[in-house]
């Protein structure tokens, strides 16, 4: 499962839509809360993360870091996306622990491939 967290509805509908069409189950989270429930009950892979919510990306971020230490072995992906304009957030995720910084634009043109491989574990 690939969760994600959007900053408006156009944003998450993109992406579910998307999700659907390639065969990837993905699940909006907008709070910690929610986060750390779908990390409990779910077989997660992947976090993608809009920062155009950044306060909320970054502690997501942290938060996934951190559960990785208390579950050895469970490795969840995190990719950040944002505006390329946006190089101090860009830059901030990567040093926060983003796997993969993107920008909106190009996630946008290879969302359907990003989200398969990001399921996948790769």
């Amino acid at each position: 499962m690939v969760l994600y967290l959007a900053a408006d509805l156009i944003w998450a509908s993109k992406i579910k839509g998307v999700g659907d069409a390639a065969g990837v189950a993905c699940r909006p989270v907008r709070t910690l809360e929610m986060l750390e429930a779908r990390l409990g009950d779910s077989d997660v892979r992947a976090l993608v993360l809009d920062l155009d919510v950044p306060d909320m990306a970054m502690a997501m971020i942290a938060r996934v870091r951190g559960c990785e230490k208390e579950a050895a072995g469970r490795r969840v992906r995190v990719l950040a996306w944002g505006p390329h304009v946006e190089v101090g957030l860009l830059k901030g995720a990567r040093e926060a622990g983003a796997d993969e910084v993107v920008t909106r634009g190009g996630f946008d043109h290879s969302m359907g491939e990003t989200l398969k491989r990001l399921e996948s574990g790769k």
